[in-house]
């Protein structure tokens, strides 16, 4: 998942293994292939997707072609058809920047100066296709969020002219602080870093840096340093990246502290008058210069397209996806520097292979078509999806659901599913019977300022109004109880999540959680996949309209 610390709301390691019980979801042609879902399946696919042979499943590297022909050797021995015409992939262009900033970012203020250390104190790169860029005495600007949201009445641009200067704005949206604000503690995609970025470029400033802040944004520095010390990738675009800012990158809470009192002004104050409608953007008595020195490769990565043709209306599709990437190789933590990404997200991986399977067990094929997508480049910013939303293969009117898995809960099983978004489409509803079959309920985000429902794959096909399921295993574990799950979130976030120490030990790792979660989907796809009808967004949700059109 670029994700983001976002799903680990919803995560919990469990430190015990436990042996799967074989529940069915019900009496019927689905209740034999559903214990094709099993631990021991499981435990084959996530040995394998989390080893350090895939050397931490980066596009672009050797890693990603091991990557992805196991997945194409998988999709085959489980008897689907390829997803993309007669191909199992789909070419996605993308372009490689490995940024290399100045070792020390210099602010000044008059005479007064403050030396920021690369990587711990700031980051930055930028996504113009260039070899080099800079910028001069650029004057700092405080523009509270940086977001410009009409149906808010919110504008934090107002007013302001941003040429040749960089805008430094706040993680997460004013909801977080004042629940009568955007939808409170329910991020928005308005307190996504990337729309930050995408604002910035579009009021055309000369850069951005995002004040970083643990709880709101929902993940610690740590996170932030190692996404950015490694190269970047993003689409390939007809103005090579011309269109956005020159310079983007993050500072910390402390740093920017520092770096307001420098000017004269108090960050605290400043903050608070950030949280009010009629906030004006203010001049920080600062300037900056900076350059970046870019290594640039264009080339492609692959999405992985795997389909289970429908019996009777092939050509409606429900998408079940998982992206397949990771971080690569990089910054070494405690002896390891593969970034395997274990929980994030080859558990999502393995749960496509687990579900395919059961789809294979029926009697006969459903109705309509399973499609099994596995992304690329989420973690650069759900670049795969993205690109797969603008070139489907299936109409996207056609598109019955998406149900995406990311981040799937090892912590055992759980009385509550969670269901990020909720409140967004009938699929929830899907989801509440499906969990009602294995004695569980579906709750809403406990942690919702994550914002997770705009954090993985699914908000792609969401944005062009394809209606997209995204659950994470609930906390309350049914042994344990919910401070234990909630506890193991923690340790996760703080030891595992983005780091080399995201690994698979089939010795200690709980499976029971994934193994329900799974079927559960299974079971809701299954019920889809035979009925005639549609799910629909619900009332309020911003994706309504964008579906009525097709």
């Amino acid at each position: 998942m670029n994700k983001t610390l976002l799903y680990l709301s919803i995560l919990a390691v469990g430190i015990t293994s436990c042996k799967q019980s074989s529940e069915s979801s019900a009496d019927g042609p689905d209740s034999l292939a559903i214990k094709a879902i099993n631990d021991s399946s499981l435990t084959k696919y996530l040995s394998v997707i989390a080893a350090d042979s895939l050397e931490g499943r980066k596009p672009f590297t050797a890693g990603e072609t091991k990557t992805i022909n196991y997945l194409k050797a998988e999709f085959i021995k489980l008897g689907l058809k390829p997803g993309n015409g007669d191909s199992y992939f789909q070419e996605v262009p993308m372009v490689e920047i490995k940024s290399t900033p100045d070792d020390k970012m210099i602010v000044k203020s008059g005479s007064k100066e403050l030396s920021l250390n690369y990587l711990t104190e700031f980051v930055a790169g930028s996504r113009r296709v260039q070899e080099e860029v800079s910028i001069k005495n650029s004057p700092l600007v405080f523009a509270g969020y940086g977001i410009v949201a009409p149906e808010y009445g919110w504008n934090d641009y107002k007013d302001l002219d941003v040429k040749g200067k960089t805008v430094v704005v706040l993680i997460n949206d004013p909801g977080f602080s004042d629940s009568t604000l955007f939808k409170g503690k329910n991020m928005t995609y308005y307190g996504r870093w990337t729309y930050k970025f995408e604002e910035a470029s579009r009021q055309g400033a000369a850069g951005i840096l995002i004040i970083h802040d643990t709880e709101p944004a929902a993940y610690p520095w740590t996170v932030v340093r190692s996404g950015w010390s490694k190269s970047k990738l993003q689409l390939q675009s007809e103005d090579n990246g011309m269109n956005r800012t020159v310079v983007e990158g993050w500072i910390g809470l402390g740093v920017a502290k520092k770096l307001f009192s420098l000017g004269g002004n108090s960050l605290g104050a400043l903050v608070a008058n950030a949280k009010k409608k009629n906030f004006k953007a203010v001049d920080l008595n600062l300037t900056t210069s900076l350059t970046v020195k870019n290594k640039i490769k264009k080339s492609v990565t692959y999405n992985v397209l795997a389909s289970l043709p429908g019996d009777k209306r092939k050509d409606e599709a429900i998408i079940y996806s998982a992206h397949w990437d990771h971080l690569g190789v990089g910054e070494k933590v405690q002896g390891d520097s593969i970034y395997n990404g274990a929980v994030d997200n080859a558990t999502g991986v393995a749960s496509l292979f687990e579900i395919a399977s059961a789809f294979k067990k029926l009697p006969k094929n459903p109705d309509r078509t399973i499609l099994f997508i596995s992304y690329t480049a989420e973690e650069q910013g759900l670049l795969g999806s993205e690109y797969y939303a603008k070139h489907p293969t299936f109409p996207l009117a056609k598109t019955v659901a998406n149900i995406n898995m990311d981040m799937m809960g090892i912590a055992g099983k759980t009385k509550d599913v969670v269901v990020y978004g909720f409140g967004q489409s009938e699929l929830e509803d899907y989801a509440a019977e499906s969990a009602k079959k294995q004695n569980r309920v579906i709750v809403p985000d406990p942690v919702p300022s994550s914002g997770l429902y705009y954090r993985s794959d699914h908000f792609n096909l969401a944005k062009v109004g394809v209606p997209s399921l995204f659950t994470g295993s609930g906390v309350d574990n049914i042994k344990n109880g919910r401070p234990w799950g909630l506890k193991q979130v923690a340790d996760f976030t703080k030891n595992r999540y983005h780091s080399p120490q995201d690994n698979f030990d089939a010795k200690t790792w709980d499976l029971s959680g994934i193994i329900a979660d799974e079927r559960m989907l299974f079971d809701l796809g299954y019920r889809l996949s035979n009925e005639s009808s549609y799910p629909k967004w619900k009332e309020g949700s911003e994706f309504k309209a964008i579906r009525e059109k097709k």
